[in-house]
């Protein structure tokens, strides 16, 4: 006979129960901070980083816990929303020209896009942890923006129009997009703390955060991105009017008087930014060179999507077929330097589209895996946070990060060191829309297997649905 056992229920968001940050956490925020530990002096920006092997020992610590407490962590509809790529990817490298070429794309898909975030979904267990993982986020990036700006101000950054100015902290010129990543993210999670402030916080707390806020445009400007400051203008629009019409235009108000201060007043990277800016319209009458190899490689990943197009390529089949694609306006590559590296020729080995990357790849079967996973995120998040009454703070996080990023994915994809940190925020997007809206307030234990229900498990919703229990409760706060 078996012997009964009894595992806890992990909280919901926003159950207010006096504790430490579990142990278990550690290796999430640890992961997210490696992310402010410069890389070797001539790494590449497509290589692991210290935060990629961090999260290794996340995924494993994460793995721990589960078969510890023997639960079932996740509903049939979480499982499937988190782990619909991986059926996508798995597909897609076995049926790709050469599949052993294709694990290393196979590997790191799965860590971002399933692994890393399942073990977010697993280890944050309510919206004390979840202000952890953003509090490690707004560090990170005031880190990494301070870092950029000293570079700005004293040329030591990468090289940009001749000039090595443009602000890219420890990432180097061969991820220009890394610290821009990085700086909207924490722009982001400081502005939603900022916004809707938890219950009980110290009286500091919300100016603090709503000056980390608006340092923060300070380095994402001077990232010279332009797909960066189109998702954060998004998603931060998307935020000011989920938290209220009112509050929006105040916020927006005084965030355009600081920039204009900053940027027009002091002259910060003014005249760049401007030309960068008017840029964007410039892709019919005078594109510059990234304009025109941007549309030149999407085209190119069309034409490999209709040769292919229900599984695609194969993974890490786009720089093979690349040329076989392209038209003759395509450049051999992207030139780098400066931020303490000599000149390099970087290739062109993706489309910078991660929709028209996955779908080159992938094809429909890997586009539809995707695109409905992060669409399933983003519509359950905002749902959930318009009829939830607590821990809006997290909720407007989850929802901004998430919407940035599926933007961003419009200019950029997956690559270098702080790729990690897309699986980071899939994570806490999946914690945010997955957990059941009648979660009690307290930890339940129950007996029998059945009842050791982990985050979104469906037996202690149906148990509350027949008796009627936390039709109030869990309110996030």
């Amino acid at each position: 006979m078996a012997v009964p056992w009894t595992a806890p229920r992990p909280r919901p968001l926003g159950a207010q129960v006096p504790r430490p940050i579990p142990w278990e956490l550690l290796p999430l925020v640890v992961t997210v901070l490696l992310l402010a530990v410069p890389l070797p002096a001539g790494a590449s920006g497509g290589g692991l980083g210290p935060a990629d092997f961090a999260s290794g020992v996340l995924v494993l610590c994460c793995l721990a816990r589960v078969l510890r407490t023997r639960s079932r962590p996740l509903t049939r509809t979480a499982a499937l929303v988190v782990g619909a790529p991986a059926v996508a990817i798995a597909l897609a490298t076995v049926t790709a020209a050469d599949p052993l070429a294709a694990v290393p794309g196979f590997v790191r898909y799965l860590q971002v896009f399933v692994l890393v975030p399942a073990a977010v979904v697993l280890l944050v267990r309510d919206a004390r942890d979840f202000r952890a993982v953003t509090g490690a986020l707004v560090v990170l990036a005031l880190v990494q923006g301070a870092i950029g700006v000293h570079q700005y101000a004293t040329g030591t950054g990468a090289s940009y129009m001749g000039e090595d100015i443009r602000a890219v902290g420890t990432f180097g010129p061969t991820d220009v997009m890394g610290m821009a990543t990085v700086v909207a993210y924490g722009l982001l999670a400081s502005a939603a703390l900022a916004l809707r402030a938890p219950k009980g916080a110290p009286v500091p707390l919300r100016p603090a955060a709503a000056g980390a806020a608006v340092l923060l445009v300070v380095p994402l400007g001077l990232s010279f991105s332009r797909g960066a400051w189109i998702a954060t203008a998004v998603a931060a629009l998307a935020m000011l009017l989920l938290a209220g019409v009112r509050r929006a235009l105040a916020v927006l108000a005084v965030t355009v008087a600081a920039t204009v201060v900053l940027v027009g007043g002091f002259g910060v990277g003014s005249a760049m930014i401007g030309a960068r800016l008017s840029s964007i319209t410039q892709v019919t009458d005078a594109p510059d060179r990234s304009v025109t190899d941007r549309y030149t490689m999407w085209a190119a990943a069309e034409s490999m999507w209709r040769e292919n197009p229900l599984t695609g390529v194969g993974l890490k089949g786009f720089p093979d077929h690349r040329d076989s694609h392209a038209t003759i306006g395509l450049s051999s590559g992207s030139d780098t330097a400066g931020a303490g590296q000599q000149f390099l020729r970087q290739p062109l080995l993706s489309p910078h589209n991660m929709y028209l990357l996955i779908l080159s790849e992938q094809g429909l079967l890997g586009a539809v895996a995707f695109a409905g996973s992060w669409a399933a995120l983003l519509v359950g998040g905002v749902r959930r946070l318009l009829v939830r009454r607590g821990a809006l703070d997290c909720g407007l996080a989850a929802v901004a990060l998430t919407l940035w990023q599926t933007v961003d994915f419009l200019y950029a994809d997956i690559g270098g060191p702080s790729t990690v940190l897309t699986g980071v925020v899939f994570g806490l997007a999946a914690r945010w829309a997955l957990a059941p809206l009648g979660e009690p307030a307290r930890p339940v234990s129950r007996p029998g297997p059945a009842g050791a229900a982990g985050v979104g498990v469906r037996t202690g919703d149906r148990a509350r649905a027949r008796t009627g229990a936390g039709s109030g409760a869990g309110s996030v706060g």
